[in-house]
């Protein structure tokens, strides 16, 4: 049985008139919610699990890699598995208004999330460091946004005091509900291979994502649902590499936006993920990036946002390493048209302009 019969299966009929009905309804138990919770939902999760047929064949040795996209979540990012679990217990407590810190995905997520249980959205951004499609959501979603002069670790430093000193609820991965709605993801890749993968390939920023899924691996370990645990190869950018150099990066630099992030909240997680796994971190730089980023495109068909591009470009890295018949999951948080000026100054394609509307010169253009 697949991931979708099996658990989306659960929901037709009288539960849910549209089959799946977010992830707080299908992993309730899991959860650290009541009935008393008012779900605030999207519909996020049951993101796919998609075969990387060419990246695979290349590596060989009887390696299937898979990618996790969760791209393909409401607002664009894995985000909103976090934020549907952080709004609900938000309103659950009388919360009118929620801040975050964001460079980009965050943003978005709130907003969305925010206003769909009727609440005002704060959102601290770094100024001119955001993609414009994640700018462009945040807006339209009716965020309340400040620009300021300095990155996001400062902008988390802001809205951390911000929310003690005032009736807002802090929605950043620091908040504990982020986390557990974040970790389903593993419950999902568990599902449907019908156990925990050898590797799991992840790019990391704040690093609540990765110790999120290390929590969800656990859990369904311990209740049997997995005879094995994954080892976590944790990948950040080179200019941006706190967990890797160990130590605050005060200035980080990559054209991945989404981890641009020099002082993770998460890393003590992080770190403990990384031992319990016997994980690996390290960097990529940002051409390594930017190739994975485009193969993914041109032979897998999967169009990701450049920080996604991070995990499959560690497995690249690290492809002589793989043990043979190995299943690995690679991580790609958020989708491509994230960031469209990225995808436009980043690609193999061929662009004529300017061509007369003349069958001849079009068919002599292609080749035929």
């Amino acid at each position: 049985m697949t991931f979708i019969k099996n658990i989306v299966g659960k929901f037709t009929g009288s539960e849910s008139k549209n089959g799946w009905p977010g992830l707080i309804e299908a992993y309730k138990k899991w959860l650290p919610v009541t009935s008393q919770t008012p779900i605030i939902t999207l519909k996020e999760g049951a993101t796919p699990l998609i075969e990387l047929l060419s990246i695979s064949k290349s590596i060989g040795k009887g390696v299937k890699i898979y990618a996790k996209y969760d791209g393909l979540n409401p607002t664009g990012s894995f985000k909103d598995r976090g934020m549907t679990m952080a709004i609900s217990k938000a309103k659950e407590d009388g919360c009118k208004a929620v801040i975050c810190a964001s460079t980009g995905n965050t943003s978005a997520s709130a907003a969305a999330y925010a206003r769909r249980g009727d609440m005002r959205a704060f959102v601290l951004i770094p100024d001119g460091y955001v993609a414009q499609g994640k700018l462009a959501q945040a807006l339209v979603y009716g965020a309340e946004i400040i620009a300021i002069k300095g990155n996001f670790d400062k902008a988390l430093e802001l809205v951390q005091k911000m929310s003690k000193e005032f009736p807002l609820t802090l929605v950043n991965s620091v908040n504990p509900y982020r986390l557990q709605g974040q970790k389903t993801a593993a419950f999902e890749i568990i599902d449907e291979l019908g156990n925990a993968p050898d590797w799991l390939c992840i790019p990391m920023g704040n690093a609540g994502n990765i110790s999120a899924y290390w929590l969800g691996f656990k859990e369904y370990f311990e209740a049997k649902k997995s005879t094995k645990l994954p080892k976590l190869m944790g990948y950040q950018a080179k200019g941006s590499a706190p967990l890797v150099y160990n130590q605050i990066i005060d200035e980080p630099k990559t054209i991945a936006t989404a981890i641009r992030i020099g002082n993770p909240v998460n890393k003590e997680k992080a770190y403990k993920a990384k031992a319990e796994s016997n994980g690996t971190f390290d960097y990529v730089t940002d051409d390594e990036i930017i190739s994975a980023y485009k193969r993914l495109g041109k032979e897998e068909g999967i169009f990701c946002e450049p920080a996604s591009a991070a995990s499959v470009a560690g497995l690249l890295k690290y492809s002589n390493n793989i043990p043979e018949n190995s299943t690995i999951v690679c991580v790609l948080t958020g989708n491509g048209l994230k960031d469209p000026d990225c995808a436009i100054k980043n690609n193999d394609a061929s662009f004529y302009t300017g061509i007369n509307p003349d069958m001849k010169e079009i068919s002599k253009i292609l080749g035929l």
